[in-house]
C-alpha cells in the first residue's frame, strides 16, 4: 500500500468528527453554489428569499422544482457511487474496482432498458430491473475473475462492460424513435430528467444504505488485514463481503434507474481521499459520503453552466476527470 501524501494535513484532519464537519461544510457550499449557478443565474438574495418563502413565483419554480431535485439527485449519485467504489475496492482488493468499470452500472442499465422495452413504466419496475441487472453483472464478474485475483477481475469487468454496452446499443435500436434520443441522453448520465417526487423517494431509500456503509468502516479495516485475520477477530468475512456487494448493487442500481450509468465517481473520490487520510475506513466512509456528494454536485453544476446547446450530461464530465486517473493508476499497478 502506498503511503498517503499530505501527512501534516492528515494529522490535522484525521478524526472522523472533523471529516464529518468539513465534509458537511463542503457539501453545503457545493449545493449553495449549484442553486445560484446555471443557465438562469440567481442572486444569493433570491436563494435566501426562496428559503424564507418570499421569493417570486418564477424563482420558486426554478429553485424548488428544477434545481433542488437535480442537486439532490447529483448528491445521491456522488455519495452512492463513491461508497460503492470504496466497498468494492476493499472487498475485491482491487484499487481499480468501481461499479462502472466492473460492469455493474452497465448491467443495471441493461436491466432498465429491458424493462422499458417490455412496457414497464412504473418507477418500481425500473428499480427492480436496475437491481437485477447490476446483481447479475456483479456475480458474473466475481465468477470469472475470482481465480485470477486483481487482473482477472479487472479484465472480466472491462469485457463485461463492453458486452453490456453492445447490448445497450442493440436495445436502443429497438426502442421507438421518439424515445431513442431521450434514452441515449440518459445513457450518458443525465441528472435533469428525473421527477422531483422520485428523487425524494430515492433519497429516502438510499439513507439506510449510507448508514450501513458508514457503520461498517471498522469492519472494512479488518477485512483489509486478510480473510484469516479478520475471521480470527470475529468478523464473518463471507457474509459481510456478500452484504456489502449486495448494497453496492442496490445503490448503483437506484442511481442508474434515475440518472443512467455515471462512470468513474467510485474511482476518483476514494482514491483521492486515500491520498489524504490513508486507509482508515472510519474516515474514508463518511468522507466518500459527503465529499463524493459534493464532487458530483460540482461536476453537474459545471456541466450545466457551460455555454453549450443544452446541458452537458454529468457523466461526460466525470469521465473526463476519471479516465485519465484510471490510466495513471493502471500504469502504477503494472
Amino acid at each position: 500500500m502506498t503511503r498517503p501524501v499530505f501527512g501534516r494535513f492528515r494529522n490535522i484532519a484525521g478524526s472522523a468528527g472533523v471529516v464529518w464537519f468539513w465534509g458537511g461544510v463542503a457539501l453545503l457550499l457545493a449545493m449553495g453554489a449549484a442553486l445560484v449557478c446555471g443557465s438562469a443565474e440567481m442572486a444569493p438574495a433570491d436563494v435566501l428569499d426562496w428559503l424564507r418563502g418570499t421569493a417570486p413565483a418564477h424563482v420558486q419554480t426554478v429553485l424548488g422544482e428544477i434545481r433542488l431535485p437535480r442537486i439532490l439527485l447529483a448528491a445521491n449519485a456522488g455519495a452512492a457511487l463513491s461508497l460503492s467504489g470504496l466497498a468494492m475496492q476493499t472487498v475485491l482488493r482491487n484499487p481499480l474496482a468501481e461499479p462502472y468499470i466492473l460492469g455493474v452500472s452497465s448491467g443495471a442499465a441493461v436491466g432498465v432498458l429491458s424493462v422499458v422495452l417490455v412496457g414497464g413504466a412504473a418507477a418500481w419496475s425500473f428499480r427492480l430491473g436496475a437491481l437485477g441487472g447490476g446483481l447479475c453483472a456483479l456475480v458474473i464478474v466475481c465468477l470469472l475473475g475470482a481465480r485470477r485475483h486483481v487482473t482477472g477481475m479487472l479484465l472480466s469487468g472491462v469485457m463485461l462492460n463492453a458486452f453490456c454496452g453492445a447490448i445497450i446499443l442493440f436495445l436502443l435500436s429497438l426502442a421507438p424513435q421518439a424515445d431513442a434520443g431521450t434514452v441515449y441522453f440518459w445513457f450518458m448520465g443525465d441528472l435533469g430528467s428525473a421527477a422531483a417526487d422520485e428523487v425524494f423517494l430515492t433519497s429516502l431509500l438510499l439513507l439506510p444504505c449510507y448508514a450501513v456503509m458508514v457503520c461498517c468502516g471498522q469492519t472494512m479495516n479488518l477485512i483489509l488485514l486478510g480473510d484469516e485475520t479478520a475471521w480470527s477477530l470475529g468478523v464473518p468475512v463471507r457474509g459481510i463481503c456478500f452484504g456489502l456487494l449486495g448494497l453496492v448493487s442496490l445503490m448503483a442500481g437506484f442511481i442508474v434507474a434515475m440518472a443512467g450509468p455515471i462512470g468513474f465517481v467510485g474511482l476518483v473520490v476514494p482514491q483521492a481521499l486515500r491520498r489524504i487520510w490513508g486507509y482508515d475506513h472510519r474516515r474514508l466512509a463518511p468522507g466518500c459520503l459527503l465529499l463524493g456528494a459534493a464532487f458530483m454536485v460540482v461536476c453537474d453544476t459545471f456541466s450545466r453552466s457551460l455555454p453549450t446547446q443544452g446541458d452537458l450530461p454529468a457523466g461526460v464530465m466525470t469521465a473526463l476527470i476519471g479516465a485519465p486517473l484510471f490510466i495513471v493508476l493502471l500504469r502504477r499497478m503494472s
